[in-house]
This record gives C-alpha cells, sequence and structure tokens, in this order.
C-alpha cells in the first residue's frame, strides 16, 4: 500500500512518516501531499495563540479533552471528534532543536486513539508557525481529523500568521504578567475571533478582562461590549494591489475566563468556538478564509520557488560581489537586487 492510501485508511505511522517528510522537505513526502489535498477541506481548524505564559498548552490540552468527548456540532456532529494537535515550540537559535514540552503537558491525550499530537520547531520562522504547519494541517484534514488545534510558539506581536490558517482564533491572555493588555498594543486584538483570559483565578484577572472589554468597545463602536467575533482584517500591505475575499462583518470577539489548572471555563470556549464556526457556514465566510488562505500558501510557495531559481541561476562570485558593494555603502539593498535581476533577465 503506499504512502497516501494508508493516509486515507487512518494509518497513524504512516501519518507520522508523512510528517516528517513534510517538515523535512523531501520531495516525495511532498508530492504525497499534493495527492492528499483533493481529499481535505473538511476539518475546522482552531488557531490558539497569546504571549508566553498565558498558559497556552494547557488551556489547548482542556479544550482537546472536552472536544474529543463531546465534538462541534459545526465539525463532527453530536459525539466525539477525531482531533488532531498541532504544537509549535520555538526553536533553538543554536542548534535549530526545540524542547516540545507540548507533549507533556498534552500526555494525558497520547493513550486516546482518536487524538494525534504533533510537536514541531518553529525553527526560526516567523508569525509564530513553523514553514511546514500549512502542510501538517492539510495531511491531517485529508487523514480524516475533523478538529484541528493549532498552538503558535507565543512570540507576542508576530502571533498574526495563525489568522491565515485557522477558521477560528482563540487570543490567550493572562493577568499578572506586568501588562495586562499586551495582546492590544502588540495588534493580537485584530486577530482574535475569542478572547480567553486564562489563569482566571488569579489576582486582576478581574482587570484583565474589563480592560479587553473596553478594548472591544473602543475598537467595535457599533457593537456592544459583549458580543460575536470578526475575524482578522488584512494588514495594509495586504489589501494593497490585488481584491482580497472580506472576512464577515458583524461578530465580536467574546471575552471569557477559564482556569486551565482547576479545569473551569472550558466548556464556555468551546461553545464559543461552535458559535463562531457555524457563523462562518451561516455567512459564507469558512469561504471567504479559504480563499485567503489558499492564496497566502500560493504565494508563500511562489517566493519560495523564485527565490530557489533565482539562486540557482545566479553566480555565487555575482552575489557576494554585490553584497559587498552594500557593505561598503557603494550602492543600496535596493540597487544591488535591481543590479542582480537585470543581470538574469539579461
Amino acid at each position: 500500500m503506499d504512502l497516501a492510501a494508508a493516509v486515507l485508511q487512518g494509518d497513524r505511522l504512516a501519518l507520522a512518516r508523512l510528517l516528517t517528510a513534510i517538515e523535512d522537505e523531501d520531495p516525495a513526502g511532498l508530492a504525497v501531499l499534493s495527492d492528499l489535498y483533493p481529499h481535505g477541506g473538511k476539518a475546522d481548524r482552531i488557531g490558539i495563540t497569546g504571549p508566553p505564559g498565558s498558559g497556552k498548552s494547557s488551556l489547548v490540552a482542556r479544550l482537546a479533552a472536552h472536544i474529543r468527548r463531546c465534538g462541534l456540532r459545526s465539525g463532527a456532529g453530536s459525539g466525539p471528534a477525531k482531533l488532531a494537535v498541532v504544537a509549535i515550540d520555538p526553536s533553538s537559535p543554536f542548534t535549530g532543536g526545540a524542547i516540545l514540552g507540548d507533549r507533556i503537558r498534552m500526555r494525558d491525550l497520547a493513550g486516546d486513539p482518536g487524538v494525534f499530537i504533533r510537536s514541531m520547531a518553529s525553527r526560526g520562522a516567523l508569525g509564530g508557525l513553523a514553514q511546514a504547519t500549512f502542510g501538517t494541517v492539510q495531511a491531517l484534514d485529508a487523514a480524516g481529523y475533523q478538529v484541528i488545534l493549532i498552538e503558535t510558539v507565543g512570540a507576542g506581536q508576530a502571533e498574526v500568521e495563525i489568522a491565515s490558517t485557522a477558521h477560528t482564533t482563540v487570543v490567550v491572555e493572562a493577568p499578572g504578567m506586568g501588562d495586562d493588555v499586551q495582546a492590544i498594543k502588540a495588534g493580537i486584538l485584530e486577530i482574535a475571533d475569542i478572547l480567553v483570559v486564562n489563569k482566571a483565578d488569579l489576582p486582576g484577572a478581574d482587570n484583565a478582562m474589563r480592560q479587553l472589554q473596553a478594548a472591544l468597545a473602543l475598537g467595535y463602536p457599533e457593537h456592544p461590549a459583549e458580543g460575536h467575533a470578526h475575524h482578522a482584517p488584512l494588514s495594509e500591505r495586504e489589501s494593497q494591489g490585488r481584491p482580497q475575499p472580506a472576512p464577515p462583518a458583524g461578530w465580536v470577539p467574546e471575552v471569557l475566563a477559564t482556569s486551565a489548572l482547576k479545569d473551569t471555563g472550558i466548556p464556555n470556549v468551546v461553545e464559543a468556538i461552535d458559535r463562531h464556526l457555524s457563523y462562518l457556514d451561516a455567512t459564507g465566510g469558512r469561504q471567504a478564509l479559504e480563499a485567503r488562505r489558499a492564496e497566502r500558501e500560493v504565494e508563500h510557495l511562489l517566493q519560495q520557488r523564485l527565490a530557489e531559481w533565482f539562486h540557482g541561476r545566479l553566480a555565487a562570485d555575482r552575489l557576494d560581489e554585490a553584497l559587498r558593494r552594500v557593505v561598503e555603502r557603494q550602492i543600496s539593498p535596493r540597487q544591488a537586487v535591481e543590479l542582480l535581476t537585470r543581470e538574469l533577465a539579461g
């Protein structure tokens, strides 16, 4: 049996092999991923992001356990859901490795055959996701996992990339971290479909809730402070030069309190996720987000392929010479690029 067929039949070992090949950018594994692509597009993708120390991993473990038991009405119907967790850990700048500590926090899920946990090193990628996240999620989707939880690195202001991958983005904050409104100042509030103040049993949780609700009232003046969510707006860079599928309007993020340690507030978050997914289905928002995700992925792959082509065609000494002239301030970086591209075009 070939690898694609084994993955489609639920072979976990084959799936693990494929994910490793995707991370390693093995051409054979990437070819299998292309074969699997028509079988995907069914899973609900839930992004979990927020600053380090907010308890994302513990919250993900609680959410996964609850969804596994009860499912999501928009994804699995009533009853247990087949669920996957993709946890991105920061990698060492020296070795490229990662601790992958999410495996430790989610050990209670490890024995469940309906749960697949994949930890990945960010390998220096910006935006809170590893480069192979797109392919990993596609493979899990094709393998029949109905709900995919994606936990980002937790790097603060760079945590916006998840909005182009997930259907629903949950931003996690915690009290007592020195700045209760870090997410607001970082711009993370704009990508949130649901805001969660985790560790709500600690002092300062009420204040964090109030500040987030006040920020929402400023950001969504036409809506009451409590309501439903609106998906990530496009950045100025993204909106220039081409039409973009508009995200659904009329949905303001809910602010919810949880304590992953004490296992409280988890059903409320799952219900909010379900409401948002149902809202996307009812308004056509899911299709708009899928169009946006596809465009971002094609652009990313195109940039990667063009960079490989460029370096393959350009003589190494010409690039070194251009870099030397930039360092010596004889030409600007922009002039260096123009010079090199003209040489290839000529």
